[in-house]
C-alpha cells in the first residue's frame, strides 16, 4: 500500500507543481510584478478577482487537499 501512495503522492506533487505555475502565472498577467507571496493574499489585489484566476486557484486548492489527504492516510498506517 505505501508504494501506491508514494506514486498517488508524487503525481499529485507534479499536479501541484504545475497548476502553482499555472495560477502564478495567470495572476502575473492580471497584476504584473505579482509575487508567490502575493497570491496566498488575493484579496489584497483587486486584479485577481478574475473568474478564471478563482477557477484555477480553486484546482490548485483541490489538488493540496487530495495531498493533505494521502499524507495523513500515510501517517495512520504507520
Amino acid at each position: 500500500m505505501n508504494k501506491s501512495l508514494n506514486a498517488v503522492e508524487e503525481t499529485l506533487c507534479r499536479m501541484e507543481t504545475l497548476q502553482i505555475g499555472k495560477v502564478f502565472e495567470l495572476a502575473r498577467r492580471l497584476k504584473p510584478g505579482l509575487t508567490l507571496e502575493d497570491m496566498r493574499n488575493p484579496h489584497d489585489f483587486p486584479e485577481l478577482s478574475d473568474p478564471d484566476w478563482h477557477y484555477e486557484d480553486g484546482i490548485l486548492t483541490g489538488i493540496q487537499s487530495a495531498l493533505a489527504a494521502v499524507r495523513a492516510l500515510r501517517s495512520d498506517s504507520t
